[in-house]
């Protein structure tokens, strides 16, 4: 059992990484932008309208301190003498606040439209780049670290570009507004509230940091408990069969004591922090307000009461708008973080493939001969280990060529290379006495066909899984591959035939008929060259014999790379080469190989007699 392991479920927003505002980062983020130009029509509108709605907002509170005046007689000399009854004011303030609510639809709708469709294609983009990189970038990632940059990376994006983005402007133009306001309503009172900014910006951010510490270690502990749930729960067999339901109980128990201890030292402090913060805030109100009311019995100072309420208004808005942009500030940071994420996915390399399905047909045939020369390969990640040293042979069209070895030798590789899914760093394969790298990458792929021993099938329905090695086939030709697949009587025993959904990577199915839905999907394909990858390894002898009756017909008339752990399904190869360490020690026919008795193929063959009888 993992000890230390703590929950990697998914990240919320709070969580993800967050990148520092510098020239660099904002350029990158700058580069999705771009996305934005198709709709920078609409999204130049969103943004005069949302400069509109952020000043209607500021006039609130000029109209409430208009209306008290206009109580009192007193009137805004810009104000044309016939509109300055108390009447016109209040219609004045309602039109006001009328076109304000309007823009700011059309601000939301428009900044929603633009940010769906940009992400959108940003999505799209990202997906296209995901699945036309090389094997070499998917194995030195996690699928679930993948997955996290369309989801949860480009959610944040969208957040900025909706509403994060937005936001900050609206803050800003208040707090701009506002502060100029202020200064217009009383130099003085303005001075006496901006002293407790200072105050409130250094506590914020000191407490601040040390309370998301303490948040963050509490969540970190509450991950590592529900990793224990996890683990304990997931191994409950292994549990009870060496009782330790006891050490199980304490280890638990541990953890909890720690959230507890956390949450509640994480909330004595955020109690302080409210408090400080109460304190300051509304001691910087009271003051502001006594000053103001010392400056109203003050008659040489003309500040009034209507003036003191609109400065009252104003402060909260400033307050309320620099409240929200730390928060802002974050947010924009996590954006930023995620931009450089996903940016380093849109500017990876892909292979030579297009996106667009009618680009992909095949423009030159491959008759099926296949030649390694003097291979040499490592992989990418672990340059270190020289997997294939000089690996060199050939296959004609239509013949059997059977690989096999101890594990780790290279037969895998093998079969990558000849997919194209890695190229050798010495030496080349050749297609029809052809270079590979003569030929399109698409070219190959279309005309070779593998059957795995791990058959991944998609959570569609068996017709959908067939049909994969031929989108345009027609039920005829679906059903004629399942047929000769030895896959058509138990598809057929099922209620819904070829719609029965698989389930997720298949598992509805058992692993024999698998193999025949894969082995149906590559007589569809109608490869030139066929790799069978332990294609039956592990399955009982009943589905064994099944998948080997639609091998061999799936193998007829075409080149075929057998890589084989079971040797008694090799036994018809035209040519056998073991593989030790990278290199071929022995090549030959089966009955060749087995009188080389200090051989490894004889050794392999030995070990095999005794679980499965002999091979001759």
């Amino acid at each position: 059992m993992a000890r230390g392991n703590l929950n990697s479920g998914t990240l919320s927003k709070k969580d993800l990484p967050k990148a520092k505002l510098s020239k660099e980062s904002l350029q990158k983020f700058g580069k999705l932008l771009s996305y934005v130009k198709p709709y920078r029509a609409k999204f130049i509108a969103g943004f005069f309208f949302l400069v509109i709605a952020s000043l209607t907002q500021l006039a609130f509170p000029a109209f409430l301190k208009a209306l008290l005046d206009a109580t009192q007689g007193r009137y805004n000399q810009v104000i044309p003498k016939q509109f300055r009854s108390l009447m016109y004011v209040g219609l004045g303030a309602m039109c006001i606040q009328l076109i304000g609510a309007i823009v700011s639809f059309f601000r939301v709708t428009f900044f929603v439209q633009v940010s769906e469709k940009t992400v959108a294609d940003i999505r799209r983009d990202t997906f296209f780049k995901l699945i036309t990189l090389d094997m070499n970038f998917f194995s030195n990632r996690r699928v679930g670290e993948l997955n996290s940059r369309i989801s949860a990376d480009l959610s944040q994006i969208q957040d900025a570009i909706t509403s994060i983005f937005a936001e900050m402007i609206r803050q800003t133009i208040i707090i701009i507004g506002g502060l100029t306001f202020l200064v217009i309503i009383s130099p003085r009172l303005t001075a006496v509230m901006i002293l407790s900014i200072p105050i409130l910006i250094i506590s914020a951010k000191y407490f601040g940091r040390f309370i998301r510490k303490l948040a963050r270690e509490t969540q970190d502990k509450l991950a590592e408990s529900n990793t224990v749930v996890e683990e304990t729960l997931q191994g409950i067999a292994n549990v009870k069969a060496f009782v330790n339901e006891a050490f199980e109980a304490k280890r638990y128990t541990d953890i909890i004591k720690d959230v507890v201890r956390l949450s509640i030292k994480g909330s004595i402090f955020r109690g302080l922090f409210s408090s400080f913060i109460t304190f300051v805030m509304f001691g910087g109100i009271f003051c502001m307000i006594w000053y103001g009311a010392t400056l109203i019995g003050d008659p040489t100072s003309g500040f009034t009461f209507p003036a003191l309420f609109g400065f009252i208004l104003y402060s909260a808005f400033v307050s309320a708008a620099m409240g929200n942009l730390p928060e802002l500030y974050a947010s924009m940071q996590r954006a930023i973080g995620a931009s450089e994420r996903v940016l380093e996915i849109l500017d990876e390399k892909g292979e030579n493939i297009s996106i667009n399905e009618t680009d992909n047909a095949i423009k030159e045939k491959i008759e099926g001969n296949l030649e390694f020369r003097d291979v040499q390969f490592h992989y990418p990640s672990r340059p270190e280990i020289e997997v294939l040293k000089g690996v060199s042979f050939e296959a004609k069209a239509g013949q059997k060529v059977a690989i096999v070895g101890p594990s780790g030798s290279g037969k895998s590789t093998t079969a990558a290379l000849i997919l194209q899914f890695y190229h050798p760093q010495s030496g080349e394969l050749l297609f029809d006495g052809k270079p590979a790298a003569e030929y399109l990458l698409t070219d190959i792929r279309n005309q070779v066909a593998v059957v795995p021993q791990d058959v991944m099938l998609f959570g569609g329905s068996i017709r959908d899984n067939i049909a994969y090695g031929k989108l345009s086939a027609s039920e005829e030709e679906i059903i004629q591959a399942a047929k000769q697949a030895n896959a058509h009587d138990f598809v057929t025993g099922f209620p819904e035939a070829y719609d029965t959904i698989v389930g997720e990577r298949g598992v509805k199915l058992s692993g024999g008929q698998r193999q025949r839905i894969a082995i149906a999907r590559a007589l569809l394909k109608n490869p030139a060259i066929l790799i069978l990858d332990e294609a039956t390894s592990s399955l009982d002898s009943e589905s064994e014999r099944l998948v080997q009756e639609a091998l061999e017909v799936l193998m007829k008339n075409r080149t075929s790379i057998i890589i084989a752990h079971r040797l008694s399904t090799i036994r018809e190869a035209d040519q056998i080469i073991v593989l030790e360490k990278g290199e071929i020690i022995e090549r030959g026919s089966h009955d060749e190989l087995v009188k080389n008795e200090g051989g490894l193929y004889k050794y392999l063959s030995g070990l095999q007699y005794v679980t499965e009888g002999p091979l001759t």
